[in-house]
């Protein structure tokens, strides 16, 4: 069957364009919708957390719909719900973690996207990095806030340096599905939706202890 003119083939588990071409790409974004349940109940009376849970499952949608329909359009879906997590968080932190008004805040923000587009051409030279470097600069952000946070909440503060963790070795993992597709026909592409539903999970979980003292 001939790769339709939009198809996307970025996986090594993916040989044809068909449905299911990644069955266990497809399948382990589960663990997305998993981890929103799992912080539903832990979320209430937070409207933010509430609201990241929401697109924290939405992500596990739409990654899903990527890798069966593995296309452009899908591909569009997948990255937006990514983004609007990353924003999600980002303007939490900043007012709930650095006691910012709500507008700072908000300009906290919007400073994501040029800090992203500043500093991902540079993560783009490193070899083999590959399209993960897209994703660079989230971790580097996550510390930044960890070590503002390292002496007003230090349990936060640590939350936040494991949540960076996390999705460092996700990004290893994501990184290395098309370096190891020749030995391993799977890929590791899977790993990376494993450990990022945990790591957002995670990071919900240190907003959640923080807002309610428990931190």
């Amino acid at each position: 069957m001939a790769w339709r003119d939009d198809a996307v083939d970025g996986y090594c588990e993916r040989l044809t364009p068909g449905y299911w071409a990644e069955p266990v790409n497809a399948v382990t974004n589960m663990a997305f919708v998993v981890a929103a349940a799992l912080m539903w109940r832990r979320t209430a009376g937070l409207p933010l957390a509430r609201a990241m849970v929401l697109v924290l499952g939405a992500i596990g949608v739409g990654s899903y719909l990527f890798h069966t329909h593995a296309n452009r359009a899908t591909g569009v879906m997948d990255v937006i719900a990514i983004i609007a997590f990353i924003l999600l968080y980002v303007f939490a932190a900043s007012r709930d973690f650095l006691g910012l008004a709500p507008w700072r805040a908000g300009l906290a923000t919007a400073a994501f996207l040029p800090y992203a587009a500043a500093t991902v051409p540079l993560w783009s030279m490193i070899p083999g990095l590959g399209s993960s470097a897209g994703y660079a600069p989230v971790p580097v952000l996550i510390l930044f806030y960890a070590w503002l946070m390292r002496r007003r909440a230090p349990a936060t503060a640590q939350g936040l340096a494991a949540g960076a963790g996390l999705l460092v070795l996700s990004l290893v993992f994501r990184t290395l599905d098309e370096p190891l597709c020749a030995v391993w026909p799977m890929g590791t592409h899977f790993l990376w939706h494993l450990l990022n539903a945990v790591m957002l999970g995670w990071m919900i979980n240190v907003y959640v202890r923080h807002r309610t003292g428990r931190a």
